[in-house]
């Protein structure tokens, strides 16, 4: 079966910042498509409980007084990680791009309200059927040109994947499942692998990337380009996890 036809999630978030250790959900969107069933789409406003800066506002539009109309976090969290374990006992595939983010806050912020997060949820031993878009299109296609040009929507264009509402977590969602379906037909070595090979695979590649990039910022990189010989690069996947006392 053609991966563009196996029932599939993809989900995103919206936060209050880019740390995904110490940063809160504001909206999150899970995207079941695929399966011979009709597409699903399920979406939460969560309240964080703390002031959402007005940088991450200008990103996806929620402020203060939004996101105050809310759920309350414990019990959109616990929503969100039950839908996602359920998708992974069928043996659905769970995606999102640059999934290391949205695995890591959700987890933490499950962690932070005292409710299980997602791999708490599945057998112990169950393999986890994640998908990185972003992993894969730097191992597939590594010389692609341009600051950004990794980042979620120019990587859409790259594959054909068209958008006009971007920055919501429904468009992003759907974006990297699209992104997804795209590199599976362009790659084919892709879906050779089974579901823990490829597990193990991207964990290993993006353990490789995160080197790479750290070397080059550490070697190569201006100062005016973020150099720095002590710069560390951080390629856990798909947890990130809890940094230690001193650590950046």
């Amino acid at each position: 079966m053609k991966f563009a036809d196996v029932r599939k999630l993809a989900f995103d978030t919206e936060t209050t910042g880019p740390d995904p250790l110490n940063d809160r959900i504001v909206t999150a969107a899970l995207i079941a498509r695929g399966g011979g069933l009709p597409d699903r789409t399920m979406s939460w406003l969560i309240n964080p409980g703390i002031p959402i800066p007005a940088e991450a506002t200008e990103v996806h539009g929620i402020d203060d007084a939004k996101a105050a109309t809310g759920a309350p976090p414990a019990a959109a969290l616990d929503d969100i990680a039950h839908h996602i374990a359920v998708a992974l006992a069928y043996g659905m595939p769970i995606i999102a791009y640059n999934l290391s983010f949205d695995w890591t806050i959700l987890t933490r912020d499950a962690e932070r309200h005292r409710v299980p997060g997602p791999a708490e949820r599945v057998p112990e031993g169950a393999v986890l059927g994640l998908i990185d878009p972003h992993v894969i299109d730097k191992q597939f296609d590594r010389y692609v040109k341009g600051s950004g040009a990794r980042k979620l929507k120019p990587t859409a264009e790259r594959y054909g994947v068209e958008l006009t509402d971007w920055h919501t977590a429904e468009a992003d969602a759907l974006a990297a499942l699209l992104i997804a379906e795209a590199q599976f037909a362009r790659f084919p070595l892709l879906a050779d692998y089974a579901p823990a090979s490829l597990f193990a695979q991207q964990k290993r590649w993006r353990a490789d990337q995160a080197a790479s990039l750290q070397h080059y910022f550490r070697t190569k990189a201006t100062p005016e380009q973020g150099g720095d010989p002590n710069k560390v690069i951080d390629g856990s996947w798909p947890l990130i996890p809890h940094q230690q006392d001193g650590e950046q």
